[in-house]
Order: C-alpha cells, then sequence, then structure tokens
C-alpha cells in the first residue's frame, strides 16, 4: 500500500505500507482525496513535535471498505470525510458537547500502520496520506456521494478549523466587522464563515496581492495587503480579528486591532514554545483573546451542515482546490503549499 512517511529525516512516498483490519468501534476506509495543509509540513519542520515514524495526513475523504464490531452509522460503500478528533464521546467534555477538549482526543497516537515489520504512529489519529486507513467511528462522518470526494476532503479540516472559528468559537453576529489575518485554506474558510454568519465588513489581509480576487470571491469586502490599512476602513477597530498565519507579531496586531468588547481568535500555529505580547491595559474594554482547537467543532454535526451548505451553494469547496495532484507528486504538493501558491493542494489515489 501506498503513503507519504516521515521518519524525522525526509517526507517520502513508499509502496509497502501495510494497516491492521478495522476493530470494534473502527472504520477503514479507501482513502479517495487528501488535502495538503499547513500541519502537514509542520511535523516535518518541527513546529508540531509528534512521535515518529509516523504516516502523515489529516484531512481527507474516501469509501467506507469495513467496519469494526458495533459501527452501524457507516457501511461499505458510504461516502465519508474524515475528522481528525478521536474524542471518546464518554467524558465529561464530550457530554457537553465539546469534542475538541476530550483528553483522549489529544496525545494518544495509534500504531494501525507498518512496514516491514515496524510500526509506525497516525498522525492526528487520521493519517489521509494513505491508500487506507483506519479511524474510530466518530471520525468516519458520512455525507452526499453526489459531493466530489476532491472537494469533500478539505471539510475535516480546514473547513471545520476555519467556519467553525467563525460560529463556534467567535459567534459572529450579522451586521460585525471581521479582519483575517493570512488568505491560505483556514483564512478563506474564515471569510466565508464571516460570510455565512452574515458579518457586514470583512478584511482581508494578505501580503500576497494575488490573493484578492479568490478572498473577494469567498466574501471580502476588502482586501488589504498590511493591517496598517485596517484603521482606514474600520477607523474605531474590529469587532472579530482572526491570525490564521501563526505569526507573534500578527497575533499582537491582530490585538491592537480590535474595538471595544473585540475578540482576537488564534488559529495560526506558531512554534510550541512561542509566546506573544500585548498591552494588558487594552484588554480592559472587555476584549478578549480566545484560542480555539479545530473550530470548536462537532464533527458529526457539522460536517452534515457544511456538506448540505454545499450543496445549496452557499459554502465554496471546489474553488479552494487549486490544484490535484497523484500521491507520488507530494514533493511538488509540499513545495507548492509551502511557498503559497496553492488555496489548497490536494493529493489524490
Amino acid at each position: 500500500m501506498r503513503g507519504v512517511i516521515f521518519d524525522g529525516k525526509q517526507a517520502r512516498v513508499v509502496d509497502d505500507l501495510e494497516i491492521r483490519d478495522p476493530g470494534p468501534g473502527e472504520v477503514l476506509v479507501d482513502v479517495a482525496a487528501a488535502g495538503l495543509c499547513h500541519s502537514d509540513l509542520s511535523v516535518i519542520d518541527g513546529t508540531i513535535p509528534f512521535p515518529l515514524p509516523a504516516v502523515l495526513g489529516h484531512e481527507g475523504a474516501g469509501v467506507v471498505a469495513a467496519v469494526g464490531p458495533g459501527v452501524t452509522h457507516v457501511v461499505p460503500g458510504d461516502h465519508v470525510a474524515l475528522s481528525t478528533l478521536a474524542n471518546c464521546g464518554t467524558c465529561d467534555q464530550c457530554d457537553r458537547g465539546r469534542p475538541t477538549m476530550c483528553r483522549k482526543a489529544i496525545g494518544m497516537p495509534g500504531q494501525p500502520f507498518s512496514r516491514a515489520g515496524e510500526p509506525l504512529y497516525q498522525f492526528a489519529s487520521n493519517s489521509s496520506f494513505a491508500e487506507r486507513t483506519v479511524v474510530k467511528a466518530v471520525q468516519a462522518v458520512k455525507i452526499p456521494s453526489d459531493i466530489p470526494l476532491t472537494s469533500a476532503a478539505l471539510i475535516g479540516c480546514g473547513v471545520l478549523t476555519g467556519i467553525g472559528a467563525v460560529l463556534n468559537r467567535a459567534k459572529v453576529d450579522r451586521g460585525e466587522s471581521v479582519v483575517v489575518i493570512g488568505t491560505g485554506g483556514i483564512g478563506l474558510n474564515v471569510v466565508q464563515g464571516a460570510r455565512i454568519a452574515g458579518a457586514l465588513t470583512i478584511i482581508a489581509v494578505d501580503a500576497n496581492p494575488a490573493k484578492e480576487d479568490l478572498a473577494r470571491q469567498f466574501g471580502a469586502t476588502h482586501f488589504v495587503e498590511s493591517t496598517a490599512a485596517v484603521r482606514g476602513i474600520l477607523p474605531t477597530g474590529a469587532d472579530h480579528a482572526f491570525e490564521c498565519v501563526g505569526n507573534t507579531s500578527l497575533i499582537r496586531q491582530a490585538v491592537d486591532l480590535l474595538d471595544r468588547r473585540g475578540q482576537a481568535i488564534l488559529l495560526g500555529v506558531p512554534a510550541a514554545s512561542a509566546e506573544a505580547s500585548f498591552l494588558v491595559s487594552s484588554m480592559y474594554l472587555d476584549k478578549s483573546i480566545l484560542g480555539c482547537r479545530y473550530g470548536s467543532s462537532r464533527p458529526q454535526r457539522d460536517i452534515v451542515l457544511y456538506a448540505e451548505l454545499y450543496r445549496q451553494g452557499r459554502l465554496l469547496l471546489d474553488e479552494l482546490v487549486t490544484e490535484t495532484y497523484p500521491l507520488e507528486d507530494f514533493a511538488k504538493a509540499a513545495d507548492d503549499a509551502l511557498h503559497g501558491r496553492v488555496a489548497r493542494g490536494v493529493l489524490t489515489f
């Protein structure tokens, strides 16, 4: 079986992966397409520490090949989008509808893969850069078969994170103002999440002017190349500022752009040891800095919702897919993503 592995030195495509059968409460999926997200690159460059060797990928869609005992919500042949959230479903956080806070969903990677007898870790409980993967039943979300799998692959990370941050975490309301710093795959989904929420002013900020047309297509009412230009549009500041890059100086700028009672939502992922600063005195006008894990999502609910919004033409997915690559072209896809040449590149099997 083919897949992309990272051993701590090199990410490469191999053709001799093996995967075990699904156990109780698990689903075996034939992966059809997988989006290449910066989180995968962050494992390679060390920004995200992860046990190795590992099979990469965490944003995918495919067809159910087999199910383990106890799985009833999907059957072989169903089309599914894959979530990275291997939550337990029974703890106090899951019971409160906060599966992203489930402690059993964080830092407990399994090893369903092997190569030449050596076990390999599963990145983000998903590993969609393989022809087949095994996930917990809760991670396989049934979607309509008329949604192209190359587009559906993006729902499980970029869409859940970006739109979820708007609707679930920030709870953007009609008529409010939103600033989005960085218009990659996550940022574009924040933009369209703000549009869906009914925000009146949506300012996309990106140093690359070539991204303006796509940002406006997704719902930006303004496009600027620097946060310095935001005050010319919103003199008193923004209701919500989303940092989607993972740069500590941009985090500070997001905080500084807030109006009274404004919220800065952090979505970009800097190094694990990175520290950001802000003026404490600026926070006493009821401003907030919000972390956000995985869009504060409930994937079994939200993926179904976003799939239906796509079918109604209200949520853009096809437009996110800048280019598709065969798995063997992983190195080119990674280089294109690293240098911002694509909104999202998608690997196909």
